[in-house]
């Protein structure tokens, strides 16, 4: 049922199977199709060439393999072959088009080094069918590492899309199976869905005639065959729009009266969560227990096997943190079950977890091959998917992405103060608070903070036509190439960089978490200081990540410029203990009041975490700083930061800034996350 072979029972359905090779992004091409209407399964990448003839197409999904790997998933060879495969449209996305090309024997070539992750213009051949109505150039993302050799091409392929002398895209002669080697699927590719839609009308002949009333009732179906006519539902709610409209379809699913919802206060709530939880679903009519669990989580440990069994107020691995913090979710909830003289047997748990939750914790859920965990999700837990191998829980919106539960709450009735509410982490601020005990200094460290700085001062040299050493002009050359290949206008951002002046660089001593090329990356932060030009920061932003691959988040910070003549060496410890969560809760108050006081923001805004740094800067280390990371997206898998000046004022911005400071005690400095992602999480942890 969970990966959709009932497509298989009902041939006359138009239905489009995506062959799931490992992607982070593999549930968001599920997402694109159904959001042009057309039914979608994902499937494991070895199903066999008979199973996909009753498909109307076939999508192959990225993956984090290379295709030559000896841990390289396996797949039927036929469905490549022109002998055996006649009749079936094939659209091969990264690794899907890396393999495209392997299984029709042409050769992939991994260039030591290299990597092309982000934004990147590339050249079409808009006679295409696949790209028919798009420019000849357009801006994709691309994530990847391996390339197709273009001299050694799969038979009956040919060239429609290239990056500089790269290929990025190829085509049947017949023009029935194409090979796209950037991600269509995400808003970073800013027309994709355009080609996403050629390929499923124009080359596969898709009606597109599926809805979300349609997914509402298969999720209420879902809802009343695990529930049957007897068992109880418990929803645990934290008052977000994943676990309300979650709360709303189980009630609509089976009424109020077998519905029992619990807010587990695990002391990781923002200011004044709790009051407001309670008001918000007293509305939904369920009856709402709150449970004070904030000393149990505190002490909470893994299990004992675990060779950490430091209590969670101790714990300052953020993996770590999520375990312990989803593990305890479930025995509170299980305790609760037996205080509320439930029978556990007789209670089913509902979640509101979402795609990207099973995505990035790779869970078989959502992904059928070697996907890699970016994060474990609170709800996605081992003790969550033994649960779920007992058949005690339900996720009625395991297939949605955030922007689809927005809209199935608008169709549930709920309010939009609801549905349009900031999304918060299960974990609470835990994974906001970046716990630690010493500095992160490892051997790439000093090297890596000599090469930032030295990229800074290219253009003072440039521009004063100052003679550059042996190093500086090996770095230059490599900046101008990775401006080649990754930026549209590269006379311009050449340019830009020779325009740089007054803004200082320096590697911080912590590390955070993104993704880079459809697996995990636990790497450097970049701080950028001094003169505020939104412009050339975003650039630098953009540029440093694609030239230095250990470094994956770039930040700006506010104030006085840092005295970089020595690398910033010392952190505050930090913990979860009261200080820190009344720190972050404050701060973090402090951004959601203005954002109050100017609501268009909270449209504009996809998601604006407010994260708690344990560096001190210039007050010493008994002070830490504060993070604003705003987020647009649609698809909650990708996005970009908010451009101040454009998409926020400056006046907006400062004014968060300002409160902070103002209301936060010991808070050094405020600094804004210039990084989109990929290369960085929304999350630092």
């Amino acid at each position: 049922f969970l990966f959709g072979m009932e497509g298989v029972e009902h041939a006359g359905d138009e239905v489009v199977a995506i062959l799931d090779a490992g992607a982070q992004y593999g549930k968001v091409i599920d997402r694109r199709v159904r959001e042009l209407k057309v039914k979608s399964e994902i499937l494991p990448l070895d199903t066999p060439l008979d199973t996909l003839r009753k498909y109307k197409a076939v999508i192959i999904s990225g993956g984090p393999e290379s295709v030559y790997s000896g841990d390289a998933p396996a797949f039927d060879t036929r469905l490549f072959d022109d002998a055996h495969n006649t009749t079936v449209p094939l659209l091969g996305i990264c690794y899907g088009f890396q393999l495209l090309n392997y299984a029709r024997k042409g050769k992939i070539v991994h260039k030591e080094g290299f990597r092309q992750d982000g934004q990147i213009n590339v050249q079409l051949d808009t006679s295409s069918p696949l790209f028919s109505g798009l420019d000849a150039e357009e801006k994709v993302l691309l994530t990847h590492g391996d390339v197709v050799d273009g001299e050694q091409l799969g038979d009956g392929l040919e060239i429609v899309g290239r990056s500089g002398k790269l290929v990025v895209a190829v085509q049947s002669k017949d023009k029935r199976l194409f090979g796209v080697q950037f991600h269509p699927e995400v808003d970073l590719s800013v027309n994709g869905k355009r080609m996403l839609s050629n390929f499923l009308f124009s080359v596969a002949g898709c009606a597109g005639t599926y809805t979300v009333e349609d997914r509402e009732e298969t999720a209420i179906a879902e809802i009343r065959s695990v529930l049957g006519a007897d068992k109880k539902a418990l929803v645990l709610v934290s008052g977000g729009v994943d676990s309300s409209v979650c709360a709303a379809l189980v009630t609509k699913a089976i009424g109020p009266e077998r519905v029992y919802a619990i807010h587990i206060d695990h002391g990781l709530m923002r200011k004044d969560e709790s009051v407001q939880v309670s008001s918000a679903l007293a509305s939904l009519g369920l009856r709402l227990k709150v449970v004070n669990a904030q000393e149990v989580f505190a002490n909470a440990q893994q299990d004992e096997l675990a060779k950490d069994r430091r209590p969670l107020k101790e714990t300052v691995n953020p993996e770590t943190k999520r375990h312990i913090i989803g593990d305890t979710f479930m025995r509170v909830a299980e305790a609760e079950i037996s205080a509320l003289g439930l029978n556990a047997a007789e209670t089913i748990l509902c979640q509101g977890t979402l795609r990207p939750d099973l995505i990035e914790s790779a869970s078989s859920l959502a992904t059928t091959a070697k996907a890699s965990v970016i994060k474990t999700h609170h709800n996605d837990t081992s003790l969550v998917r033994k649960l779920r191998s007992e058949g005690k829980v339900v996720e009625p919106l395991k297939d949605y992405h955030k922007d689809e539960v927005r809209t199935l709450g608008k169709l549930l009735g709920l309010s939009d103060e609801l549905v349009w509410r900031q999304p918060f982490p299960g974990p609470g601020l835990a994974v906001r608070i970046l716990c630690t005990e010493q500095p992160h200094i490892d051997s790439q460290f000093v090297p890596l903070n000599h090469k930032i700085q030295s990229l800074l001062s290219l253009g003072t040299n440039l521009a004063t036509s100052h003679p550059l050493d042996t190093q500086k002009q090996e770095l230059l050359e490599e900046t101008r190439q990775i401006i080649k290949d990754h930026f549209s206008s590269p006379e311009h951002e050449e340019e830009q960089l020779r325009n740089i002046t007054g803004i200082h660089a320096t590697v911080l001593p912590i590390l955070s978490v993104g993704v880079q090329g459809d697996s995990r990356s636990y790497s450097h932060v970049v701080a950028l200081s001094g003169k505020r030009n939104w412009e050339q920061l975003f650039f630098l932003a953009k540029l440093i990540p694609k030239l230095f691959h250990n470094v994956n988040r770039v930040v700006y910070v506010f104030g006085e410029p840092l005295d970089t003549a020595e690398p910033i060496t010392t952190i505050t410890p930090t913990h979860l203990d009261p200080e820190a969560i009344s720190q972050l809760q404050e701060a973090d108050h402090c951004v959601a009041q203005v954002m109050l006081r100017h609501p268009h923001l909270l449209r504009t805004l996809s998601q604006v975490p407010v994260v708690l740094l344990p560096i001190g800067f210039d007050k010493g280390d008994q002070h830490r700083s504060v993070v604003i990371r705003t987020m647009i997206t649609n698809d909650f898998m990708t996005g970009v930061p908010a451009v101040p000046g454009s998409d926020l004022a400056e006046t907006e911005l400062d004014e968060m800034v300002h409160s902070v400071l103002a209301h936060t005690p010991r808070i050094a400095r405020v600094l804004y996350d210039l990084t989109a992602k990929p290369p960085a999480t929304t999350e630092w942890e």
